[in-house]
C-alpha cells in the first residue's frame, strides 16, 4: 500500500549512487578504505574517539554486550548473571544480547511523557545487584543524563546507550550515544542516515574498542593495531593471518555501506535540521491538545518520528483513530515494540520486572507513532490537525 505519509523515504542522491559505482569498479566489497573512512568521519561527528561500523544496529549492540565480558578492567567488567536494568519499550535487539550472553534482565517503566525512563522508577530499582543500565534514547529523544548519572554516581554500574533510533539528538551540547561507555546506532532504511543495511559503536576506551574490532570478524587479530590491548604485540603477517584470540563473530559491514555512509554524513545535518523544524511545528499544533499526549522532548530531540497517545480519561479508541489516519494517507506503527516485557520470547529470559509497567502497557494499548522525514512536513500536520 502506497502512504501519502509515509514512516519513512529515501534520502539517496546522485552522489550515493555514484559512491556505490566507484565501490563496484574497484572490485572491493568487504569492508576496506571507505568503511575505515567513514568510522573516521562518524566518531568525529559524534565527538568519541573511536568507531566500528558493522552490519546492522542489532549487532552493534551484540557487539556493545560482547566486548564488556572481555575487558581487562574490573570495573566495567561483565559476566553471566550479572543484572542489567532495561526500559520495558525498546526494540527487540536491545534485549537479545543480554539473554544470549547470560544477563539478567530487569525492567523498568518508562515515562509516559517523554517514552524514555521513569526516572523514579530506575532509581528505585538500582540495588548493590546492578552492574549496567542500558540506556535508549526512544524515537530520537535523549534521555536526561544529569539525572541517570546522578542515580549511579558513586556505583560501579556500566551505562551503554542504545541510539539506534537518535542519531543527532543531543543533551546539553552533547550527541546522544556518547554518554555511555559504548553507544550503538543505526543505519538501517528507516533510520537517520541510510546505508541500506549497517550499524555503529562509538566509545572514547580504546581497550574496548580494540575488542571490538576482533569480536567484529571472527574474534582474529588480522584488524588490530600492530601493538594493542587485547594481544599486545602482533607477530608477522603471515601468522598473523589465521590467529583467534576472542571467540567473535562475523558482524562485518560491506565497503559499499561505508562509501554510501560518507555522503550521507555530508546531508546529515540538514537531515537533523528538517526533521527538528517538523517537529517543532507538531509541538506547536498539538500542544495540550486535550486529547492526545505527544513526545515532551529532552534536550535537543532528533525526531524519528512523532508519537500520538491517547489520554488516559479520553473517549478516543485507538482502532478508530488509526482507521481515520490510514484514510488520510498516514502509515502508522505501534510505538517501537510496545510494552516488550508482554512478548512470548521473555519465558527465554533470565528476567523481572521491577514494580509494575503501568506506562509501558497504556503506551502499548493507546500508542502509534507516525513518520517525520526530512522535508517540510506542513499538509500532514494540518491534516493530522483536523483529524484530532
Amino acid at each position: 500500500m502506497n502512504f501519502k505519509f509515509p514512516l519513512s523515504t529515501s534520502t539517496w542522491g546522485p552522489e550515493e549512487h555514484e559512491a556505490i559505482h566507484q565501490v563496484i569498479k574497484s572490485g572491493i566489497f568487504t569492508m576496506g578504505e571507505k568503511v575505515r573512512e567513514f568510522e573516521k568521519q562518524f566518531a568525529k561527528y559524534i565527538g568519541t574517539s573511536y568507531c566500528v561500523m558493522v552490519n546492522s544496529g542489532s549487532s552493534a549492540n551484540l557487539l556493545m554486550t560482547a566486548a564488556l565480558f572481555y575487558t581487562k578492567n574490573s570495573k566495567i567488567k561483565l559476566k553471566q548473571g550479572d543484572e542489567v536494568i532495561v526500559p520495558a519499550v525498546s526494540w527487540s535487539t536491545t534485549y537479545y544480547p543480554l539473554y544470549q550472553y547470560g544477563l539478567k534482565i530487569k525492567f523498568v517503566d518508562i515515562d509516559l511523557n517523554t517514552l524514555n525512563y521513569d526516572l523514579n522508577e530506575l532509581k528505585n530499582a538500582v540495588n548493590k545487584k546492578t552492574r549496567m543500565i542500558v540506556a535508549v534514547n526512544l524515537l530520537g529523544n535523549p534521555n536526561d543524563f544529569d539525572q541517570i548519572n546522578h542515580i549511579i554516581d558513586g556505583k560501579e554500574i556500566v551505562l551503554i546507550e542504545d541510539n539506534c533510533e537518535s542519531l543527532g539528538a543531543t543533551f546539553k551540547g552533547k550527541h546522544a550515544g556518547s554518554f555511555g561507555v559504548m553507544g550503538s546506532f543505526s543505519s538501517f532504511f528507516s533510520h537517520h542516515i541510510c546505508t541500506m543495511e549497517g550499524g555503529m559503536v562509538v566509545t572514547d576506551n580504546e581497550e574496548l574498542y580494540h575488542i571490538m574490532l576482533s569480536l567484529r570478524a571472527h574474534g582474529w587479530t588480522r584488524d588490530l593495531p600492530k601493538n594493542n590491548l587485547v594481544c599486545k604485540k602482533k607477530k608477522n603477517i603471515f601468522e598473523e593471518s589465521f590467529r583467534f584470540v576472542l571467540p567473535g563473530f562475523n558482524l562485518r559491514p560491506l565497503e559499499l555501506e561505508g562509501a554510501i555512509g560518507i555522503k550521507q554524513l555530508d546531508r546529515l545535518p540538514d537531515i537533523i535540521s528538517e526533521r527538528r523544524k517538523n517537529g517543532r511545528l507538531l509541538q506547536n499544533t498539538m500542544k495540550d491538545h486535550s486529547d492526545i499526549i505527544i513526545q515532551q522532548e529532552i534536550g535537543n530531540s532528533s525526531w524519528f518520528g512523532f508519537s500520538l497517545v491517547i489520554k488516559k480519561e479520553s473517549k478516543i479508541k485507538r482502532k478508530i483513530l488509526l482507521e481515520k489516519l490510514n484514510q488520510a494517507g498516514f502509515e502508522c506503527r505501534p510505538i517501537v515494540t510496545g510494552n516488550f516485557a508482554k512478548n512470548e520470547v521473555v519465558k527465554y529470559f533470565n528476567s523481572e520486572v521491577h514494580g509494575t509497567l503501568i506506562n509501558a502497557e497504556h503506551i502499548d494499548q493507546m500508542g502509534l507513532f507516525i513518520g517525520n522525514n526530512p522535508y517540510p512536513m506542513l499538509e500532514a500536520i494540518k491534516e493530522l490537525k483536523n483529524i484530532l
